[in-house]
């Protein structure tokens, strides 16, 4: 398989980087990491050249560029079916494209109220209350999932919505959201996964001074 180059943002803010890194380590791709300070205006200006959206991750594999989350995965998924990104039961598989497809597109009151900040742990925080249907909302999502397809991860096997759902974790662990024994277990299950512990480590090596990018939600 031609060796790749990911572009990504910062480890302990951008949640849309974990998610591609997490599904190109998934499907086993051979690649590289580039990373880009979008706060500097030299690097923002290369990321404008790379990305119109000054969006991240941006995957280049080949002849192929990819820089949107969702798009990354099901390009991953066709190169690599063996990786198991989807499941292969058809209706299985259309349930996964559509919890991904929820987190890719909206949760947007969560993600401004609760950014991603691996470095960062409260003991309580009060949530808005135009974030709370979000939180309620991924909280039936995983329940759904877990019930039916009978865990660990959200579809039994890992798949791209656990790599879609990771910063979820993260994000609730951070601000102290209360969560049911068998959705905590869930959350516990993605922080015990090696390639969150391998991206975090990452995180909490990066310099205290890293500004929270507002675009990476």
């Amino acid at each position: 398989m031609t060796r790749a180059t990911l572009t990504i943002s910062s480890k302990n803010y951008s949640s849309w980087s974990l998610r591609g890194w997490l599904l190109c380590r998934m499907a086993g791709l051979d690649f590289v990491e580039a990373p880009v300070d979008v706060d500097d205006p030299d690097s923002r200006q290369e990321l404008l050249l790379l990305s119109p959206s000054v969006l991240v991750p941006r995957l280049t594999h080949g002849e192929v560029t990819v820089w949107d989350t969702l798009a990354i995965g099901e390009y991953l998924a066709e190169i690599a079916p063996e990786a198991g990104l989807l499941p292969a039961d058809r209706a299985v598989r259309a349930h996964c494209r559509a919890v991904s497809g929820e987190i890719h597109s909206g949760f947007y009151n969560l993600r401004s109220a609760l950014p991603m900040n691996l470095k960062a742990r409260h003991e309580s925080f009060k949530i808005f209350s135009g974030a709370r249907p979000d939180v309620e909302r991924i909280k039936a999502i995983w329940t759904e999932c877990l019930q039916m397809y009978g865990g660990p991860y959200l579809f039994g096997e890992l798949s791209m919505a656990d790599a879609m759902y990771a910063p979820v974790c993260t994000r609730f662990r951070t601000y102290a959201v209360d969560l049911e024994p068998a959705l905590a277990a869930y959350c516990e299950t993605i922080f015990a996964w090696p390639l969150m512990q391998e991206w975090t480590e990452g995180a909490l090596a990066e310099p205290d001074e890293i500004i929270e990018l507002e675009v990476e939600f």
